[in-house]
């Protein structure tokens, strides 16, 4: 059994470790709740943006300006991974990183001599893919710092870029979809080229627009614009689930120091007791000679 002294170390240690925990639940908290305000608003204007894209791009004879939708083949993949800065965020950061491989290593094997390519969005990210088999062109880890719709923005455009100028064939974003504290959804979007609706995909009440000016103009204003508000939902969606998901793992953490200092405690009890108990026997052991001598 262990010492008095070992034991009561142990159990200064875990309750500096739980009041760490509890204040770190109660920051992230405290930034979910920001987060949350923040995702949950422009959900619906993005979810609304998105359809009005579909719904202008319908159709197979409609090519979006810049050749935003443009199909190409396969080759050169660029994977956009948004993890976070710090961890003690549970499997946060391990599950984008898996499932970026997983996405990575499935077109690879779907088609032979595809290039992957990786940007990242987060510290744990980039440390990961610095060093993995697959080639980190850029790190944006500094936008979590103030994460504001002009830097997501300016990431947009780059993407965009990138996208038009041929570098890529195909753009994807990987990150996680906020549920709620505890639900965090892993999603693998296509950001680059713009996929219209199919004519099975639409609904039965069709959408009739007047342009003026015309449909080339509005597309052209409009299109930037949306995939700016797809890349900052995601980062905002990202962030909301970095918190929540921070915050899940620090009750917890919390709450298992709470269990092991309850059995430090008993631990500790038990000791203290076995030590007075050996104390009284000494004790009763040297009146007892005594009495004899």
């Amino acid at each position: 059994m262990a010492s008095l002294k070992e034991v009561r170390n142990r159990i200064a240690s875990v309750k500096s470790t739980q009041q760490i925990t509890s204040a770190m639940k109660m920051v992230a908290a405290s930034k979910l709740r920001k987060a949350q305000t923040g995702i949950l608003q422009l959900r619906p204007f993005a979810q609304k943006q998105q359809q009005l894209l579909q719904n202008l791009s319908a159709g197979a004879d409609v090519a979006l300006p810049g050749g935003l939708s443009e199909k190409r083949t396969t080759n050169r993949i660029l994977f956009v991974v948004l993890s976070s800065n710090r961890g003690l965020c549970g499997a946060f950061n391990s599950n984008v990183i898996k499932q970026a491989n997983i996405e990575s290593r499935a077109i690879i094997a779907a088609n032979q001599g595809a290039e992957i390519t990786m940007i990242t969005i987060g510290r744990k990210a980039s440390e990961y893919f610095a060093k993995s088999s697959f080639n980190r062109a850029e790190s944006h880890d500094d936008i979590y710092d103030e994460l504001t719709y002009g830097r997501a923005a300016q990431l947009a455009d780059h993407l965009i870029d990138l996208f038009t100028k041929k570098l890529y064939d195909k753009i994807y974003i990987v990150y996680h979809q906020f549920k709620n504290a505890v639900v965090q959804y892993l999603v693998t979007e296509q950001f680059l080229p713009v996929e219209p609706i199919t004519s099975e995909e639409e609904s039965g009440a069709q959408l009739e627009y007047i342009f003026d000016p015309s449909r080339d103009e509005i597309l052209e204003s409009i299109v930037p614009r949306i995939l700016r508000t797809q890349l900052y939902k995601a980062l905002l969606d990202s962030w909301a689930s970095e918190q929540g998901a921070r915050m899940t793992a620090m009750s917890q953490a919390t709450d298992n120091a709470q269990e092991l200092l309850k059995e430090l405690k008993l631990t500790y009890n038990k000791a203290r007791q076995a030590a007075i108990t050996n104390e009284i026997l000494e004790i009763v052991s040297g009146a007892e000679a005594l009495k004899n001598n």
